[in-house]
């Protein structure tokens, strides 16, 4: 397991500049954050010095430090399990993110032995010491992924995710209707720390990817469920009571499919990623293999204005036919970019923050690349770049950019969480 710092040149050509090995194997890191994130809307300024790096399997928590040597990250703390489990009673560890007082807050999607049980885990922001649960132990939801908040609403959103312990064995469709994969949006008073409110979005929704508007006067943000293929528009309702709702904004059709593990193929929207403006909403879909723009100047309303395929499992000349396509007339072409053919389906986004460069892997976990796409196991992932048309709307992949995780000095690799120390589109809660 490794970090990468890879400098990217104004011509497009990439360097690897320095690798920092993990200490253990099988962490599966799957997300990273910042030490500082919450900043001022009218400062942006924010020092980020070290990167969070919690694991979803073995709930082992690194702190890297990136601001001594930019160029040479090294690992400066760690977090055992049993501390986590010991302290906290939680475990499988996922998206974090800053707080306002500075502390770091950290999701969780199960318990020790891998049950669902979400929630959240707290580190001193300075220290990086385990305080312990952020939440009162009797409100913790059942599983547990995502979450996002807006401090000048004082309120947190959290989606769903899936129960480790399943999860880990990859996609069982036996699975289905039996609790395994999420279906609620749970909305916490952020100073209390309490659940106040909670929304079923259906069962084996699959809620993920949750973020708000980046204004921090907005009361309005949107989450998107990986199997149900919807993404809901959730904002305040009524600001005297402080109460919120959910509207269906998005919703990606299934294809109907043969040669594949069910007779409907999922989108899977794995990511979401909102520009700095406020005015574009990203999501890449896994399965399906495309990456979408939506135009969200009404947010009520997107629009769809981009869309380009990087992967997938629907692929001319692969396995599965697809039978029925309520939006293609046919099956997308294979991606090939500097004589290497990309496999896998487009997963974890990060966007520049001028809005023009959207960048993107194709692992989501590993279980599941073994499962849906062996190759990126076998070949390794890449990093992709995607040119973005801020003005009227559109995607195209960059063909003079790629990084080859397949051709990393210990072998193929996985890549996931992008993260740009000069700040981007997913880091700061603006506040």
């Amino acid at each position: 397991v490794y970090i990468r710092v890879v400098y990217i040149l104004p011509d497009y050509s990439v360097s690897v500049i320095h690798r920092l090995p993990m200490p253990n194997l099988k962490d599966e890191l799957h997300s990273s954050g910042w030490g500082a994130g919450c900043v001022c809307f009218d400062n942006i300024t924010t020092k980020r010095n070290k990167l969070i790096l919690p694991c979803l399997i073995s709930s082992r928590i690194y702190v890297v430090d990136v601001g001594s040597q930019c160029r040479a990250p090294k690992l400066c703390k760690m977090i055992e399990p049993v501390d986590v489990f010991w302290k906290c009673n939680k475990g499988h560890l996922s998206i974090v993110h800053s707080l306002p007082n500075g502390d770091i807050l950290i999701a969780n999607m199960g318990d020790p032995a891998g049950n669902g049980k979400g929630g959240f885990i707290v580190l001193d922001g300075e220290t990086f010491e385990l305080k312990g649960n952020w939440e009162n132990e009797c409100e913790a939801p059942p599983t547990g992924y995502d979450f996002w908040y807006q401090p000048r609403h004082n309120v947190l959103i959290s989606s769903a995710g899936l129960v480790p312990k399943r999860a880990g064995r990859g996609f069982n469709p036996d699975d289905l209707k039996k609790g395994v994969f999420g279906r609620r949006l749970n909305v916490w008073n952020l100073s209390c720390r309490t659940l106040t409110q909670c929304f079923d979005l259906g069962e084996d929704s699959l809620p993920l990817s949750v973020k708000f508007l980046h204004n921090p006067d907005a009361a309005e943000g949107y989450v998107s469920c990986a199997l149900s293929g919807i993404i809901y528009r959730f904002y305040k309702a009524c600001c005297e009571a402080n109460t919120w709702s959910v509207e269906e904004a998005i919703q990606i059709p299934a294809k109907e499919v043969s040669g594949w593990i069910l007779c409907k193929m999922p989108a899977f929207t794995a990511d979401m990623v909102i520009s700095l403006d406020d005015k574009y909403l990203y999501l890449s879909n896994w399965l399906h293999g495309d990456i979408r723009q939506y135009d969200i100047s009404k947010t009520c309303k997107p629009r769809l204005v981009g869309q380009v395929f990087v992967g997938g499992s629907i692929l001319r000349g692969g396995p599965v036919t697809v039978c029925r396509d309520e939006e293609l007339k046919c099956q997308p072409e294979p991606l090939v970019i500097k004589c290497k053919r990309v496999y896998g389906g487009p997963c974890k986004m990060q966007l520049s923050l001028d809005g023009k460069r959207l960048y993107v892997t194709n692992s989501f976990y590993s279980t599941w690349d073994k499962q849906f796409y062996p190759n990126v196991v076998r070949e390794g992932s890449v990093m992709l770049q995607i040119d973005v048309d801020t003005e009227k709307g559109g995607l195209t992949v960059n063909k003079n950019f790629l990084v080859d995780f397949g051709k990393e000095p210990n072998g193929p690799c996985l890549a996931r969480s992008i993260r740009f120390p000069c700040g981007d589109s997913t880091s700061d809660i603006l506040a």
